[in-house]
């Protein structure tokens, strides 16, 4: 979806993403501490779920280095 932003910050390691088939905080909330893999080529980046955003199923993930913005708006795979 998008970067986690505050009023003036954006934070590129941190997004926020919502799944298709996930549609509630409390189905959101069995995926935390799971995987979520970007992948474009070559280039593989990992993160994990840290917690719900919001009410309807929208998860944060924390990567370890930031995404780059042709990331946002495409598929992750998430992972066990």
């Amino acid at each position: 979806m998008n970067y986690r932003i505050g009023i003036k910050t954006q934070n590129p390691k941190e997004c926020l993403i919502q799944f298709g088939h996930i549609k509630s905080s409390a189905l959101a909330g069995q995926l935390i501490q799971k995987k979520v893999v970007w992948k474009q080529g070559n280039k593989k980046l990992v993160g994990k779920i840290a917690g719900v955003h919001g009410k309807n199923g929208v998860v944060k993930v924390k990567f370890q280095k930031g995404l780059p913005g042709q990331a946002l708006g495409t598929t992750v795979e998430l992972v066990s």
